[in-house]
């Protein structure tokens, strides 16, 4: 029997950790008809990862694949995301990174939907924004891309390459689409995700206000 090329332990501690969160994510209405994609870095040259459609609120182990950091399927005959290259791409780029996570919560869609012609969100002056690795202050103003949607995942992530070699980035939106947030572990592209999704919320309701 051939060896896995990485840790079948590692393996199994990140799709546990992959289950139980998206789980809660999938509870709160994010992942509705078995969309959206979660990731786990396994180890330099390998990545956990939600296979395509299954329903996110009842992943088992099974639903869990290995990918190669270029998105190649290791070791496994299932297939994953046609989105594994926007997941794939910040772990070449950032050793730092362990974990993305892709929703498509109600409140992203809708944001993305409205903001696609300025082409950002601009967050600015909120408590929250601390929530955000590196950021420790109010003072501060944030702009969360929207990318235009496409079928083609080469020209996507050459976009967020491209802004990412200008900016600090903790996520994005995809036109139509939801949003994609990162951390260097699960609780901290957790929080970058819920901050986005309070403060995206929160741009929507003033809206209706002024």
């Amino acid at each position: 029997m051939t060896a896995l090329p990485y840790d079948p332990q590692r393996l199994s501690h990140c799709a546990g950790e992959i289950i139980v969160n998206v789980r809660e994510l999938a509870q709160r209405g994010w992942t509705p008809a078995t969309s959206s994609n979660f990731s786990r870095r396994i180890d330099d040259r390998h990545v956990a990862i939600t296979v395509s459609g299954r329903d996110k609120g009842r992943l088992t182990e099974h639903d869990i694949m290995v990918v190669d950091t270029d998105g190649a399927p290791v070791a496994t005959t299932q297939k994953s995301s046609a989105e594994t290259l926007l997941h794939t791409q910040l772990y070449r780029r950032f050793g730092e990174v362990g974990c993305v996570l892709h929703t498509h919560s109600q409140v992203q869609t809708v944001a993305s939907r409205l903001y696609a012609g300025p082409g950002h969100v601009r967050l600015e002056g909120y408590e929250l924004l601390k929530a955000f690795a590196g950021n420790d202050t109010h003072e501060a103003a944030i702009d969360l891309p929207v990318f235009g949607n496409t079928q083609h995942m080469p020209t996507l992530a050459a976009q967020v390459d491209a802004l990412l070699d200008e900016q600090t980035l903790w996520g994005y939106l995809i036109d139509g689409h939801g949003l994609y947030a990162w951390g260097r572990d699960m609780a901290e592209a957790r929080r970058h995700l819920e901050a986005f999704e309070f403060l995206l919320a929160c741009e929507l309701q003033l809206r209706t206000l002024r």
